[in-house]
């Protein structure tokens, strides 16, 4: 058994919307398919993987040292005799072979890329859908039916007012979810709970509504925003301020009394581990983000529940950033608390199998092997485009 091809395309997902912090103008994301030599239904198996929304492509970090890395390697240092099977725990010791540790920056996302390829291929290799798979090798068999998930959206975008925000989130609550998120921070205070205020009257309570600043506001703006946000009881306030300023977090959780969410733009083990430390977060309220693609993958990511479970927090506080099949694989089959979706935006890696609506907030997995990609016949359509029609 062995890696007979890797190969990164970079594809666009450019559009015009902004969050408080950066727009979308240029966002691109970087896509890879890892070939092996195994056989199945008279194909090879191929496993496809890309970065989460929010960081760019990585293919100059990708072509000049990971991917490298992987074709020189031999084949008897990344397959598991014991599975026979690829290994994705070597695998990415092979990528990150004579790196620095810390410093984590792009590194982790272009990582990430392949990782979330080989446990497709790994997956596909076993006849399994990816988070059965998951749940056999990690939780004890356990995998759920149903993940809840919410609709982030509700970004700034131009001539958007109030009246088309309301209809945005009118179209989620439409197409099955309970739960929705809006941007704030982009605007002015005043302008965001007016915009805030609109959707609560459309939801019918603050449960049903996350906020996100996207890492905007020092301590001052953080404070200020829940001040006013706290007699809304929210469903969280997220990304209040810079996510490696833990001592902001700390001293808004002093005062804020909601659920604050956070974790999305840390990328390692030692950073989550700093976070649960440092930060002040409460086990019974607070929400982890951490996306397990932008963080190296679901290796890295499998360290970062070693650290939650040492310290006493539960798996359903984690809600991972990402919107994607790969994130909703690892909460039904790893006993998290939901997942992200994007149904308006970040096409076509946003979303889910053609043929699992969101019902009543909550979504089945389709039960095909891997990752389930094969499924989402949109993504299928750009992924023969980027490598060709044998995909």
């Amino acid at each position: 058994m062995k890696i007979v091809d890797i190969q990164e395309r970079t594809a666009s997902i450019a559009s015009p919307i902004r969050n408080a912090y950066i727009d979308f103008s240029k966002m691109t994301v970087s896509v890879a398919a890892v070939v092996t030599d195994v056989i199945r239904d008279g194909k090879p198996v191929v496993g496809y993987g890309f970065n989460s929304n929010g960081r760019y492509a990585q293919g100059s970090l990708l072509r000049e040292r990971f991917l490298p890395r992987v074709r020189e390697a031999d084949p008897s240092t990344y397959v598991s005799e014991a599975r026979d099977n690829l290994d994705p725990f070597r695998l990415r010791d092979i990528m990150m072979a004579n790196e620095k540790p810390g410093g984590h920056g792009e590194r982790s996302v272009a990582v990430g890329v392949i990782d979330m390829a080989v446990w497709d291929a790994v997956a596909k290799i076993e006849r399994k859908p990816l988070y059965r798979m998951l749940a056999d090798r990690y939780n004890g068999g356990a995998a759920a039916d149903r993940v809840f998930v919410y609709a982030a959206g509700g970004y700034y975008y131009p001539g958007k007012g109030t009246r088309e925000l309301r209809d945005e989130m009118s179209r989620y609550l439409d197409a099955g979810y309970r739960v929705v998120k809006i941007k704030i921070g982009g605007a002015p205070l005043a302008d965001d709970l007016r915009r805030i205020e609109e959707v609560l009257s459309l939801v019918g309570g603050g449960d049903r509504l996350a906020v996100d600043a996207n890492g905007r506001f020092d301590l001052d703006g953080a404070v200020k925003y829940g001040d006013a946000l706290g007699p809304y009881g929210l469903r969280w306030y997220e990304e209040p301020g810079d996510p490696l300023d833990y001592r902001l977090h700390a001293d808004l959780a002093a005062r804020y009394q909601g659920p604050i969410a956070t974790g999305e733009n840390l990328f390692s083990m030692q950073d989550t581990r700093n976070l649960l430390r440092h930060a002040g977060l409460r086990k019974d309220r607070d929400i982890l983000q951490m996306d397990p693609v932008l963080s190296y993958g679901l290796v890295e990511y499998l360290r970062m529940l070693e650290v939650l479970d040492g310290m006493g927090w539960s798996r359903d506080r984690c809600i991972p950033h990402g919107g994607h099949q790969f994130a909703l694989n690892i909460a039904a089959g790893l006993g998290l608390g939901g997942n992200e979706s994007y149904p308006e935006v970040f096409a076509p890696f946003g979303g889910f199998a053609d043929a699992t609506p969101v019902e009543d907030g909550m979504i089945r997995l389709p039960e095909v092997p891997g990752v389930g990609f094969e499924a989402k016949s949109d993504l299928m359509d750009l992924i023969r485009s980027l490598f060709g029609p044998r995909h």
